[in-house]
């Protein structure tokens, strides 16, 4: 104990007194004989009063450690002075009063006597006592777990026992079994037919070539293997490590597809399912199979990891390929027909504040199942539908027989009702959230990418990212209903209406199939004057738009503008203000943040497509399209949503530039 007890500091102090005392001494008898007289004396005995006093509190100090150091049974002391564990004990004021020779070798910078044993454990004394079982603290390189051992009834009760167990190497095989974790990746070549349907059976061969290369090439760089199941689909398992490395490169593996084209004009995609975290080979490829499903759900292009906490996503910078075929649509419209045969009725509902698409869908869809001999009711809230000017429209041609309100819905809706959401698949602004609770058949059909926070009891999950709106998706599927699809030219008018509506006239995600869905309408008589008249503004409308648009500035090639008062108009006029932004020189997207309500204001994202607004989009907690998403926020400000949205604009630009 002696060795370990540093007085040096006391040995030093009372040498500088005696030191001190004697040239003061010296001092006072040159200068005045009769003054050395008076107070050498007086100086003597405080000195030497002074030093008695710091030698007694030390060696009180000292026999306290004694003390408890004679308390430890002799045997006891032999064996844990020798146990290949680190043991400290520590007072009540967590210093420490005894430790032995492992102790001594782990902490040798902190083994002092008196030393606070927090300056190791950085916890409270009190914090390692209350908790049964123990602590793990890092010290340097190495991992401890603390266990603290408190005394019995007959022992001394301010004294603690602490046990420090080195857990390093076990960390350390943790780590690597959790890095040697198989993983299962399934890889998928986007729109298989599509891209190679018009090339050469040689120019097919030396693309798939490629791309089995590319393939190949990144599981060689890993200890994984690959098999091919199909001429479009990969498996692969990877060890964890490499998952974690390829995120940290950005998954350039995505970039590197791209670079591969078709015919020179036509760029190669992947999409990929990772399914990490699995308590199985089985799990994970049960996770990768989910993780795809939302990668294809949201356009392709991209990476999605699945997780037992939920996904993560990578890539979906460029725009999702459009389908010929249509295969698919038939499928669901033959299933689409068993299922509203075997309902009683039908109720059909968009998303909150619903927009001419959403509205669109919902009358064109409820027409047809009219001519499939059920009832069928499009659910519209006339307080808040931003397509009040459709509403009527169609109210006044048609008595409104197609129309239902919220309150209606909900004292209707049975059993055996069947329930269509359009133009979301997010359950959180269905515009009747109280009828998605309520039923227990479900189909949902829409065209924005798919979200995590999705409806997942639907019987017929229907959303196709390419397309460029709900209404062009339930024209598509009109035409394999037979003679029901033979809708009214009314009822063909609002489809078109919403199909106008998102593509900004045919500009915007406009492909071969949004013509084809535009040319079946007008076949059904939809009259393109009367749908021209449906997007006429009200002057107030298009004051407020102008006042929005005039009120923007450019930053980062971003016209951001904001309207922080609640106007009746500024549901229409702000994605309008959006839409015009637009055509302004250098501008490649534009964001209007409007105050819809007292507690919420909305965001509107819009671009021609070199920059993806659906990211941004995603990042602030909405989502949507690449030219076209957005987002709400309540209890916020707008100062407040500007600076967050300028943060997601500069991070957007940073990942792509890593």
């Amino acid at each position: 104990m002696k060795n370990n007890f540093r007085d040096a500091g006391l040995v030093i102090a009372i040498v500088a007194l005696l030191i001190s005392a004697i040239v003061m001494l010296i001092f006072m008898y040159e200068l005045s004989l009769e003054a050395f007289c008076i107070f050498a004396p007086v100086l003597c005995v405080t000195g030497g009063f002074t030093a008695a006093k710091l030698i007694s509190v030390t060696r009180k100090n000292f026999q306290y450690f004694a003390r408890i150091d004679s308390e430890i049974d002799k045997m006891e002391r032999v064996s844990m002075n020798y146990m290949p564990l680190g043991i400290a004990i520590v007072d009540s004021g967590s210093r420490l009063v005894w430790f032995n020779e492992d102790f001594s070798k782990r902490f040798t910078d902190e083994a002092v006597y008196g030393q606070s044993i927090e300056i190791i454990t950085k916890l409270p004394l009190d914090k390692l006592l209350e908790k049964e079982g123990y602590y793990e603290i890092k010290y340097k390189n190495n991992y401890y777990k603390v266990y603290a051992d408190t005394p019995g009834e007959e022992e001394a009760k301010d004294v603690y026992m602490l046990y420090f167990a080195d857990i390093t190497r076990i960390r350390a095989l943790e780590t690597e079994q959790r890095l040697a974790q198989p993983v299962v990746m399934i890889f998928v070549i986007d729109s298989y037919d599509e891209l190679f349907g018009g090339s050469s059976e040689s120019e097919t061969a030396k693309i798939t070539v490629q791309i089995d290369k590319l393939l190949e090439d990144f599981i060689s760089g890993t200890n994984g293997i690959l098999r091919k199941y199909n001429h479009e689909r990969f498996w692969a398992v990877v060890e964890e490590r490499y998952i974690r490395a390829m995120i940290d490169d950005k998954v350039k593996i995505l970039d590197k597809a791209r670079a591969i084209q078709v015919n020179d004009r036509i760029s190669v995609t992947l999409s990929i399912g990772i399914g990490r975290n699995a308590k199985s080979i089985a799990e994970s490829e049960e996770y990768a199979k989910q993780a795809l499903d939302m990668a294809l759900g949201r356009g392709g292009d991209q990476a999605a990891i699945k997780t037992d906490n939920g996904f993560e996503f990578y890539g979906g910078v460029s725009k999702g390929v459009e389908r010929h075929t249509k295969v698919k649509t038939r499928i669901i419209a033959s299933s689409l027909i068993e299922a509203i045969e075997q309902s009683s009725d039908v109720y059909i509902m968009g998303h909150r504040n619903s927009d001419l698409d959403a509205v669109g869908a919902c009358v064109g869809l409820a027409g047809a199942i009219r001519r499939l001999g059920k009832n069928s009711y499009a659910v519209i809230d006339k307080q808040t539908t931003m397509a009040l000017r459709l509403y009527d429209y169609i109210y006044e041609k048609e008595k409104g027989y197609l129309f239902t309100t919220p309150s209606e819905a909900k004292e209707n809706f049975g059993e055996n009702s069947l329930l269509i959401v359009t133009d979301t698949h997010n359950p959180d602004i269905v515009d009747v959230p109280e009828l998605l609770e309520r039923a227990d058949k479900v189909v949902v059909i829409d065209h924005h990418r798919k979200m995590i926070n999705h409806i997942d009891n639907a019987i017929i999950f229907h959303i196709e990212p390419y397309a460029s709106s709900a209404c062009e998706i339930v024209t598509e599927l009109l035409q394999y209903l037979g003679d029901a699809g033979k809708i009214s030219s009314v009822q063909a008018e609002a489809l078109l209406a919403g199909i106008m509506l998102d593509t900004k006239n045919f500009t915007l995600r406009t492909g071969v199939r949004t013509f084809e869905a535009a040319a079946a309408l007008r076949k059904l008589g939809a009259d393109t004057v009367n749908v021209k008249a449906l997007f006429a503004n009200t002057v107030e409308t298009y004051r407020q738009k102008s006042e929005i648009v005039a009120s923007a500035s450019v930053y980062r090639n971003c016209a951001i503008a904001a309207a922080d008062k609640v106007l009746q108009d500024m549901r229409t006029a702000a994605p309008q203000a959006a839409d015009d932004m637009l055509g302004v020189a250098d501008v490649k997207a534009a964001f209007v943040i409007a105050r819809t309500s007292a507690d919420e204001i909305a965001l509107n994202c819009r671009s021609l497509g070199a920059i993806n607004v659906q990211l941004i989009a995603e990042s602030l907690g909405g989502g949507g399209h690449q030219t076209m998403a957005g987002a709400q926020f309540r209890d916020t400000t707008v100062e407040d949503v500007t600076a967050r949205l300028k943060e997601a604009i500069d991070k957007y630009y940073e990942s792509l530039n890593s």
